[in-house]
């Protein structure tokens, strides 16, 4: 096989390159993925950034990515249920199947996971290797662009689908491509209320399209008084009975803390990047649960998400809406500055217009 496009990362040191790379050789528990599309995601702005967390977390060299959809070309001898045809998605995060999390079936949750385009090489080239294990394959019809959002759907999913959701009312921080997932599918799930807050007017504006009641632009004032005036507007008797903390932001957390009703729950994707002053006080008296979420849960995650947009046509338009720009790989630059503004939806790119 001639060789492949990728985008590539030869050393511990900023940036990337578009350059010829070997088509990788799957083992026998693997497959070889031809792909169709990739999504970019803020992991992969910190990798070609090579920032402190990259540089702590990322094996060189290295071609990055983890997002994808593409079409299996080839299946190893000891893959069951995977065929040549088939179109799929991944799960980008490969465990170790021995740790006492792996064996108890929460395989999530192991403690030696390899990431996908992060130890690994991933999914930003024509070509990629993944276990058969990982590989999730698309028995129904999903738009090329939608099949790559599974990876940040599932994230969205998992979220969103911690707590209960039927008739409550529920605060999303952070309307960026996950949060606004996850308030499509709170609104899916039978929420009543559903607010979002953000610091961009355009993701306020994607967050009210994807079902929010209403989007709080909290950069300029009080994020706690901003959410108690929301809750008024709304007619709202008592605070947020669930909430997603979506953004890693240092106020967003104190401040749903600050609107939550006694006994809510919280959901934290967000990866803080500092120290965060929360009223820990406050939890234990107003006995509020916060729960850490990290991926998906593998694969009942992977089988929610398929079905709801297998029989839902408001929630499939929704999330493929949230694609807001489509790149061919040899524009990545542009998609990789696209992605990086923070301001608009999900950016993908194109690996059939090389």
């Amino acid at each position: 096989m001639t060789p492949m496009r990728a985008l590539y990362k030869p050393d511990a040191a900023p940036g990337l390159t578009m350059t010829e790379r070997p088509v990788p050789i799957p083992t026998e528990d693997e497959v070889l993925i031809r792909v169709l599309r990739t999504g970019i995601c803020g992991t992969d702005l910190h990798i070609r950034r090579w920032d402190d967390w990259a540089a702590s977390a990322v094996t060189t060299p290295l071609v990055p990515g983890h997002e994808f959809f593409g079409e299996v070309v080839e299946v190893g001898a000891a893959v069951r249920d995977v065929a040549v045809g088939d179109r799929v998605s991944g799960e980008g995060h490969i465990v170790c199947g021995t740790c006492r999390n792996c064996r108890a079936g929460r395989r999530q949750m192991c403690i030696r996971t390899k990431g996908l385009g992060v130890q690994r090489d991933g999914a930003f080239a024509e070509y990629l290797t993944l276990p058969g294990a990982n590989v999730w394959v698309h028995h129904t019809d999903v738009d090329p662009d939608v099949g790559a959002l599974f990876d940040p759907l599932g994230n969205a999913v998992h979220t969103a689908l911690a707590f209960p959701l039927v008739g409550e009312d529920v605060l999303v921080t952070g309307c960026g491509p996950i949060g606004l997932m996850a308030i499509a599918v709170a609104r899916h799930a039978g929420a009543r209320f559903v607010v979002g807050t953000d610091v961009s007017a355009n993701r306020l504006a994607m967050a009210t399209a994807m079902g929010a009641d209403l989007g709080v632009d909290v950069g300029g004032g009080d994020a706690t008084a901003l959410l108690r005036a929301a809750q008024e507007q709304l007619g709202m008797r008592e605070g947020f009975d669930v909430g997603f903390e979506m953004s890693g932001a240092p106020s967003a957390l104190p401040s749903m803390v600050e609107t939550m009703n006694h006994g809510g729950n919280i959901a934290m994707l967000g990866l803080p990047t500092g120290s965060i002053a929360v009223d820990w006080g406050k939890v234990v008296t107003h006995m509020l649960t916060v729960k850490g979420i990290y991926g998906r849960e593998m694969f009942e995650t992977w089988q929610t998400m398929s079905s709801m947009l297998q029989t839902s046509a408001v929630l499939r338009e929704r999330i493929g809406s949230i694609v807001s720009e489509r790149f061919a790989a040899h524009d990545w630059e542009a998609a990789f500055a696209a992605a990086a503004t923070a301001d608009g939806g999900k950016v993908v790119i194109d690996w059939t217009e090389i």
